[in-house]
């Protein structure tokens, strides 16, 4: 008996590991497809924190992230991978520091970078497998939207707003692109409304933030900072607005000295109010604003001043009339000092602006903008806000939901699974919408290309170009007209900027493609003029040459073979209906754009109509820092996410 049990052999389980059990739940196949993949994830905000965990945790081989942000207080509620040691460090490093340790096998690379660099081009975006956008801004979305088509690579688009969220499959010739469906033109407030005429608390939060705070503490306005062409109706009041910016520089000079508080309250909230009330056609429907006495103010504020430090603690509050100046004269205070330290640590300061900014975890200057506001807000007759309220409404906040994120970036990850599969007939939009009528979760198949999309509907090549040398008269002619057919067609050639080229704007043939602005990765669109049987429109995207190009030529294609650009469809008109032209479309989210004055600026190559020709050899596209807001009952402090 003894012989036979020592006789049998005992049964050893395989060691069960972090890949056993996801081959058990994705299949064999899935999961090697999942090792195999080379993903890129642009943002580490609140959906990047939660998508690179799960990325991670499924096992993706190769994950590279891009994000240009550093860490903020603000974000440490709901992007879970930062903490209190990580603040100003860059998300990019950390999250990859601290994911990195979910999985040791998955090999994660991380650039602190804009992913709109030089270094991220078409050829870079077209070594992965898929791309996953994890951004909280407009202008970044189109831009790895078109790099992916450009690149033909897959992107699965994602975004949160409070309680809603959306994901997207995006590929190219299959499905809709992210620019397939028109995105609303913000709405502008006027310089005029922000300087002379509030109605809500956001246009006085917007004058003491972009305003009053860089008159006195940042950069000063002057003349070229605003375009005034299209204000002629207010020509005489934009003069004294001017004039104002004149005397705030004075009295800028004296930050420090003891009449400081005293010149700029009497300044701001009653030599100004004064001339506006002298304006008697602004107040023939609404009451004028009332100025105030700083001496006669500071005198009924003995109580607050004795109570200061518990007044400005408590950001709840909506603080009275007295207890908003003993706020305005603190905050004065303690940014002077800080500016005078500043200069002291310049030596002096010579021939150097002290700069101080509005950040909304900053106390001083959110203390200065609520002050401020609140103040002119009381002028005006408008209710006057908390701290908290303001500082959602300066730092352009909606309250974001960690739950929200971390759903929106779990369907990230399963749409993904159809992507590597190839199924994009299952591939689903997916919303997230829990105060909807029906589901939680509201799927619906995608949408076919928009054959009327700007970016996606028309045909996309690349031109290598020997960029030390190439002109626009040399791309025209070796690759338009001979590699793409073109011949004889009247067509015109635009950037970013407007048209470069058309049959009656010739002067910039003979200047180099350089001087025009276009460098790698630039996007050319090509519009045929032609009235019959005109080619879609082409989007050509530049590639710089890697090695001397053949017959010395300065421009070739992406091959020798012969390209068949479609033409456009023909379409019957539509008739109008009721004298209503169906163009008209219903503004589900209306946005309002706080810029300082009205400007035309082209949207991009595609609306080449209505831009202006580029006769100068590069242009200044820089956005201007303006603050998006959405318009309605700006009482609930309701901004446009700013997830990072």
């Amino acid at each position: 008996m003894a012989s036979a049990a020592a006789s049998v052999v005992p049964v050893v389980t395989p060691a069960q590991t972090r890949d056993t059990f996801n081959a058990q739940s994705m299949g064999r196949s899935l999961n090697a497809h999942v090792k195999q993949s080379r993903v890129l994830m642009v943002g580490a905000g609140g959906i990047g924190c939660e998508l690179l965990k799960n990325l991670v945790l499924t096992g993706f081989g190769e994950v590279h992230l891009v994000d240009l942000d550093t860490i903020d207080l603000s974000n440490l509620n709901r992007q879970f991978l930062f903490r209190q040691e990580h603040i100003k460090k860059s998300k990019a490093l950390v999250a990859k520091e601290v994911a990195q340790k979910f999985n040791k096998a998955v090999n994660i690379v991380a650039y602190h970078a804009n992913i709109k660099d030089p270094q991220f081009s078409i050829e870079w975006f077209s070594g992965f497998t898929m791309v996953f956008n994890a951004l909280d801004n407009l202008e970044a979305r189109r831009h790895v939207n078109k790099m992916c088509l450009a690149a033909d690579v897959p992107l699965i688009e994602s975004g949160t707003t409070g309680f809603n969220g959306q994901v997207q499959v995006i590929k190219k010739g299959v499905t809709a692109c992210y620019d397939c469906t028109p995105k609303e033109t913000p709405k502008s407030f006027p310089v005029c409304t922000i300087r002379s005429t509030p109605s809500q608390p956001i246009h006085c939060i917007v004058w003491g933030k972009s305003y009053l705070l860089n008159e006195i503490f940042g950069t000063s306005e002057d003349e070229s900072a605003f375009d005034h062409s299209a204000d002629a109706d207010n020509a005489h009041e934009i003069a004294e607005l001017k004039r104002e910016s004149e005397a705030l520089k004075k009295i800028r000079e004296s930050v420090g000295r003891p009449e400081f508080h005293d010149m700029l309250f009497d300044k701001v909230f009653n030599t100004d109010i004064v001339r506006l009330r002298s304006m008697e056609d602004m107040w023939k429907s609404r009451k004028p604003p009332e100025p105030l006495s700083y001496k006669a103010l500071l005198e009924k504020a003995a109580e607050a001043t004795a109570a200061k430090h518990a007044v400005i603690k408590d950001d709840q509050k909506v603080w009275s009339l007295e207890e908003n100046l003993v706020v305005f004269n603190d905050s004065l205070d303690r940014l002077s000092k800080r500016v005078l330290d500043m200069k002291a640590a310049r030596n002096g300061g010579a021939g150097q602006d002290t700069i101080i900014t509005f950040d909304k975890d900053d106390e001083d200057t959110l203390d200065f903008v609520a002050a401020s506001a609140n103040i002119r807000s009381t002028l005006f007759g408008i209710d006057r806000k908390s701290k908290f309220d303001i500082k959602q409404m300066a730092g352009n906040i909606i309250p974001a939901i960690a739950t929200t994120n971390a759903i929106v970036a779990g369907l990230c990850v399963l749409e993904s699974f159809k992507v590597l599969k190839g199924e994009y007939d299952k591939a689903k939009e997916v919303f997230l919408t829990p105060f909807g009528p029906s589901r939680l979760l509201a799927s619906d198949k995608s949408r076919g290309p928009n054959p009327d999309c700007p970016v996606c509907s028309v045909f996309q090549t690349r031109a290598y170009v020997d960029l030390s040398r190439a002109t626009l008269g040399d791309l025209l002619e070796d690759f338009l007209k001979l590699h793409l057919g073109y011949g004889e067609k009247e067509i015109s050639i635009a950037n970013e900027v407007g048209i470069l080229y058309d049959p009656d704007e010739t002067d910039n043939l003979d200047k180099k493609l350089t001087e025009l602005g276009i460098k790698p990765d630039s996007f050319l669109t090509i519009t045929d003029e032609d009235d019959e049987d005109p080619f879609v429109n082409v989007m050509v995207a530049i590639q710089e040459a890697k090695e001397p190009l053949a017959d010395g030529k300065s421009v070739k294609g992406v091959s020798s073979e012969e390209v068949k650009i479609p033409t456009k469809p023909k379409k019957t008109p539509t008739p109008e209906a009721n004298g209503q032209n169906g163009n008209s479309r219903q503004q589900s989210e209306t946005v309002a754009e706080v810029v300082p004055a009205k400007r035309s600026r082209p949207e991009g190559p595609e609306d080449t109509a209505s831009v202006k020709k580029a006769k100068t050899a590069v242009a200044n596209t820089a956005d201007d820092d303006d603050i998006v807001i959405i318009d309605g009952d700006v009482g609930g402090g309701a901004i446009v996410i700013d997830d990072d």
